[in-house]
């Protein structure tokens, strides 16, 4: 019996035993290795996260590059590939920190207002206008030949990472940077964002321990190894 079928029946077995209504039972993700995610259902996929360029910038004959390699890259991608997209509230704690820190210091009393005005335009700005966006592709191990995944998990990180790097050089010809992002704490933070994201703020999933089913995962007869 090969690795895959191995694993397929372990994370099968283990739909039974999260509590009900839990978050444990509801997600999807069985546990993160190598910068793979492996799902309950006993799929791999990989995560690469774009950073976008503003294309109404670029000239007539950039864009029509843009095009022409983006429409190059999608038809050599993975056939189950996704685009997502995150959009968040601007990052502006540490900035309001160190204005704080100005307006405790500063003895002109002109100045310190101005500090404590910017203070609350950047504050009225980060709720009603200041977003980012962040742009992830996400796609999914097909296997070799007619569907049969008997490939080792070894092959299985090799293919992806052979399709992140097409995806890389491809999208750079259109001017985009991507960033692979290959570390499993990493990946931990991402997910939990996207579940929490006003909670994200507050906690770092990524400093638990490498193994994520040991430190998120809670079963009702206990830890499973």
């Amino acid at each position: 019996m090969s690795k895959w079928h191995i694993f397929a029946q372990k994370a099968e077995k283990s739909f039974g035993k999260y509590y009900e209504n839990s978050t444990q039972k509801w997600l999807p993700i069985e546990n993160i290795q190598n910068g793979i995610v492996l799902l309950k259902d006993g799929r791999y996929i990989k995560v690469i996260e774009v950073l976008p360029v503003n294309f109404y910038l670029k000239s007539e004959v950039e864009q029509e590059n843009i095009i022409y390699y983006f429409a190059s890259y999608l038809k050599i991608a993975p056939d189950n590939l996704q685009i997502r997209v995150m959009t968040q509230r601007a990052d502006i704690e540490g900035y309001l920190d160190r204005l704080q820190i100005l307006s405790e210091s500063e003895q002109n009393n002109a100045c310190k207002n101005m500090i404590l005005d910017e203070m609350a335009f950047v504050q009225g700005l980060s709720e009603h206008i200041a977003i980012k966006k962040r742009f992830f592709i996400v796609f999914e191990y097909a296997g070799k030949g007619f569907g049969v995944r008997e490939n080792s998990f070894a092959d299985v990180c090799r293919a992806l990472g052979d399709e992140a790097y097409k995806a890389q050089r491809y999208l750079s010809q259109c001017g985009l940077e991507v960033l692979g992002i290959n570390d499993d704490g990493a990946l931990i933070d991402l997910f939990y964002s996207l579940i929490n994201k006003h909670a994200a703020h507050l906690v770092k999933p990524g400093g638990f321990a490498a193994d994520m089913t040991d430190e998120i995962h809670t079963y009702e007869g206990g830890m499973v190894d």
